[in-house]
């Protein structure tokens, strides 16, 4: 296991060089020129070339792509060019926000999923399956943004039970505060994440009560929960724990949309704003910083399917 680990470590390698190429060139090549936002009527010309020099748009992008590669391989990220602070500071206050935010999220998903799609799966066609089928659907269906805007005048504007903007009260520093704060960004990240989750662990349930271990065990009068939960369940993770690992990319987009909306004051949220003021390094930093976060929850996501499935670390042995 441990020389599989090193493996897919080096295999990423490669892997966010080339993610760093593409986005240096995709953000350098785009139409504009970054530096205009420190540019102003009053400037000659001078000042304006002094400005692009100070940032380093008067280099060749391959000359300007060295430089920051050398720095990023330290750590160092640059400064924003709207905060004018260091962006590893600005990044490393709010990643573990959205991580806080995700694993909650990824915590509720398998908790619900798990349970609702063993249910429907013995269920299966039944009206508690059809319900929950219809339910499924609908999470699936629609999108985060607005389902995100309907629980805000739901729950803020119309009943007025939970806060729709940021992650605490002013002045407020107690427990409760931010967990009626977390309600509504969890809901809406959890909700089509459950829905996946929900019909795999129910499609792959149904095929495993087909298998003849499962006969064998209601012939000699095993328990209706003893068969579900001690036999089927965990034949049934090894393909669930592979869509948990294939929905993380998702999850991490979903949060970009749902801090802008609630104001969460995480990775996401300043991704976007980063983005709209065309600060390079902000954007560059976070980029890597989330494919670094995809790479390691596919890599888990593999660890664990090897230690739900046996047959796998034996491939690997004699690899």
């Amino acid at each position: 296991m441990k020389r599989y680990v090193f493996k897919r470590v080096l295999q990423a390698i490669p892997m966010l060089l080339a993610i760093s190429i593409v986005s240096f060139l995709i953000m350098n090549l785009a139409p504009g020129d970054p530096s205009n936002a420190f540019v102003t009527p009053r400037m000659n010309k001078i000042q304006v070339a002094e400005t692009r020099e100070r940032l380093g748009f008067n280099k060749p992008i391959t000359v300007r792509y060295g430089k920051w590669i050398k720095t990023v391989i330290k750590g160092d990220f640059g400064y924003s060019f709207i905060s004018h602070q260091p962006v590893s500071e600005e990044i490393g206050a709010r990643v573990p926000v959205t991580l806080g935010l995700m694993g909650i999220t990824m915590l509720i998903s398998i908790i619900i999923s798990i349970p609702l799609g063993m249910i429907c799966a013995f269920k299966r066609n039944k009206s508690f399956d059809n319900v929950v089928t219809a339910v499924c659907y609908v999470g699936i269906s629609i999108p985060g943004f607005w389902f995100a805007m309907m629980l805000i005048v739901l729950f803020s504007v119309k009943l007025s039970i939970l806060p729709s903007i940021g992650m605490r009260a002013i002045g407020i520093e107690t427990n409760i505060d931010l967990i009626k704060h977390s309600i509504m960004p969890c809901m809406v990240l959890s909700f089509s994440n459950i829905a996946v989750l929900t019909r795999y662990v129910r499609s792959s349930a149904i095929s495993q009560l087909k298998e003849d271990y499962v006969i064998t065990a209601i012939s000699k009068g095993a328990s209706r929960n003893r068969i579900l939960f001690s036999h089927v369940l965990k034949n049934s993770m090894i393909p669930f724990v592979t869509i948990l690992g294939m929905s993380l990319p998702e999850l991490i987009s979903g949060s970009f949309i749902t801090e802008s909306i609630f104001g969460w004051p995480g990775m996401g949220r300043f991704g976007v704003t980063s983005v709209f003021n065309r600060d390079y390094p902000a954007i560059m930093a976070i980029t890597m910083i989330t494919s670094i976060l995809l790479i390691l929850g596919n890599l888990i996501s593999d660890i664990l399917y090897a230690t739900l499935d046996p047959r796998i670390k034996v491939v690997d042995k004699h690899e």
